[in-house]
C-alpha cells in the first residue's frame, strides 16, 4: 500500500490549494487513517461472517428452519441494500468522516443485540440493523479511499479487500473456539461489537478529514469528462449494477449456507466447516493482486473471466465429495475469485463509470445493487435445497447464474469510464 500512498500523496498538495479544504497529511498521518479504516473494515467483516459458522448452533437453540436459517445468514444485506443509496446520497453533499463513524456505531450495537434476541422476528430486525450500519460504512468507505487514492483505486480497494479477508478467514476460527470455549455462541457476537465501537472511537481522533474529504474533480481539474453521460444511471453503471446483483446472489448464496452444507451434506464436523471457510478468506486475501490488475487491465474483461472461474470452481464443491484438504483449496480459490476479485474490481469499476463528483451516488448503487438481492440469496439457496438437493441447488444458483453475469458485462464500455485513455 506504500506504492499506492506514494502515488497519491502528491495529489493532496493541489487540494491544499482550494481554501476550503483540508490541511495537506503526512505519509504517517495517511497511513495510520488507512490503518484504522481497513481495520474497521476487517471488523465488518467479522461482524458479517462470524453467523454462518455458528448457525447449526442458533438453528438447535431457536428450533429454525433451514430456510429461517438461511434467511437469517444473509439478511442482514437488506440493511445494507436499503443503506445503498441513501448513504451515496449522503455522502455526496456531508462529511463522509460522519457517516464513517455512525455507521460503525450501528453495526456494532446490531451486532452485540444479536444474542438478545428472543425468536426468529427480533433476530431478523437485528441483522438488517447490523446490515444497514455495515452498508452505510461500505458506501462511504470506498467513496473517501476512492477519492484519495483516484489513480491507484483498484489497488487501494485491494488492500482494504485484504482486511475484509482477514475478518472473514478469523471470524469463523474466533467464533468456533469462544463457542466451544464459553459453551455458547453469544460471546463472538460481543466480543467484535466492542472492537467496532473501540476503532470508531479511535477513529475520531486519529482518521483525518484530509484522508476523508477528497474531491476527485479538484484533484484531476485539468481533464474534462463530457465524453462521459452526464446522469451517473446509463448503460454502464446498469450493465455492472446487474452484474452486482447476479455476483451478490451467487457469491452470498454459497458464503451464508457453506459451512451448514459442509457440515449436513459432506458430514464436516464444526471445527473442519470453520476451517474450510477460513481458507474462502484466505483466498480473499488476494483481493490486493486482483485491485492492482484491475488497474491495469481491461476491467470488463477480468470480471467475466472471474465469474467464470467461480462456476467452474463451484461444480468442484458441490458435484464432488473431496476430503478436507482439497475442500479447502476449493474455498480458497473461490475466495480469490469471489472476494479478491470481483468484488473490488465491480466496486471501482461502477466508480469509474461515473464523472467523478458522482463516486457517492455510484458507490451507493454498488452497495444497493449488490447486496439487496443478496438478501434473499441464503433463502433462495435453501429453498432449492429443499426442492432439488445440494447439488443441484449449486449447480443452478453458483454454477450457472454467474453466467447471467457474463451476459450483462458484455454491454459494459470501458472506453466511456473516467479512467480511459483519450486521444
Amino acid at each position: 500500500m506504500n506504492h499506492a500512498a506514494q502515488v497519491d500523496t502528491g495529489t493532496v498538495p493541489v487540494r491544499s490549494t482550494v481554501d476550503s479544504g483540508p490541511a495537506p497529511l503526512s505519509r504517517p498521518m495517511i497511513g495510520v487513517g488507512f490503518l484504522l479504516l481497513t481495520l474497521s473494515y476487517m471488523v465488518n467483516a467479522m461482524d458479517r461472517q462470524v453467523f454462518p459458522p455458528l448457525l447449526p448452533n442458533i438453528r438447535q437453540e431457536y428450533g429454525f428452519s433451514l430456510e429461517q436459517g438461511g434467511l437469517l445468514a444473509t439478511n442482514f444485506t437488506l440493511g445494507m441494500a436499503i443503506a445503498g443509496l441513501p448513504a451515496g446520497y449522503l455522502l455526496d453533499r456531508f462529511r463522509r468522516k460522519t457517516v464513517l463513524l455512525v455507521s460503525i456505531v450501528i453495526y456494532s450495537l446490531g451486532t452485540m443485540a444479536t444474542p438478545l434476541a428472543t425468536g426468529f422476528a427480533d433476530m431478523t430486525a437485528y441483522r438488517i440493523i447490523s446490515g444497514f450500519g455495515e452498508g452505510m460504512q461500505s458506501a462511504a468507505i470506498f467513496a473517501a479511499v476512492g477519492a484519495f487514492f483516484s489513480h491507484r483505486r483498484g489497488l487501494a480497494f485491494g488492500t482494504i479487500g485484504v482486511g475484509y479477508s482477514l475478518g472473514v478467514f478469523v471470524s469463523p476460527l474466533i467464533g468456533v473456539w469462544l463457542m466451544n470455549t464459553h459453551g455458547t455462541w453469544h460471546s463472538p457476537f460481543y466480543l467484535f461489537g466492542t472492537a467496532g465501537l473501540l476503532i470508531a472511537a479511535v477513529s475520531v481522533f486519529l482518521v483525518k478529514a484530509a484522508l476523508t474529504e477528497t474531491t476527485v474533480d479538484r484533484v484531476t481539474s485539468t481533464r474534462t469528462y463530457e465524453y462521459m453521460p452526464a446522469s451517473p444511471y446509463h448503460r454502464n453503471t446498469v450493465a455492472l449494477a446487474l452484474h452486482s446483483v447476479v455476483s451478490g446472489v451467487a457469491v452470498y448464496g454459497f458464503i451464508g449456507l457453506y459451512p451448514t452444507f459442509l457440515i449436513s451434506s459432506q458430514h464436516y464436523g464444526s471445527g473442519q466447516a470453520a476451517l474450510a471457510m477460513s481458507f474462502l478468506g484466505f483466498g480473499g486475501m488476494l483481493s490486493i493482486l486482483g485491485g492492482w490488475l484491475g488497474d491495469r487491465m481491461n476491467q470488463r474483461n477480468l470480471l467475466i473471466v472471474s465469474l467464470l472461474a467461480c462456476s467452474v470452481i463451484s461444480v468442484g464443491i458441490y458435484q464432488t465429495h473431496v476430503g478436507t484438504g482439497p475442500q479447502c483449496v476449493l474455498a480458497f480459490l473461490m475466495g480469490v475469485f469471489g472476494l479478491g476479485v470481483l468484488y473490488p474490481n465491480t466496486n471501482s469499476a461502477i466508480q469509474r463509470a461515473v464523472r467523478p463528483e458522482q463516486i457517492g451516488r455510484a458507490s451507493g448503487l454498488f452497495v444497493t445493487s449488490y447486496y439487496g438481492t443478496a438478501a434473499f440469496s441464503g433463502l433462495l439457496f435453501a429453498a432449492l435445497v429443499e426442492s432439488f438437493g445440494w447439488h443441484r441447488a449449486g449447480l443452478l444458483q453458483v454454477t450457472l447464474l454467474p453466467l447471467v453475469g457474463v451476459l450483462a458485462l458484455s454491454f459494459v464500455r470501458t472506453s466511456q469510464f473516467n479512467n480511459a485513455v483519450r486521444p
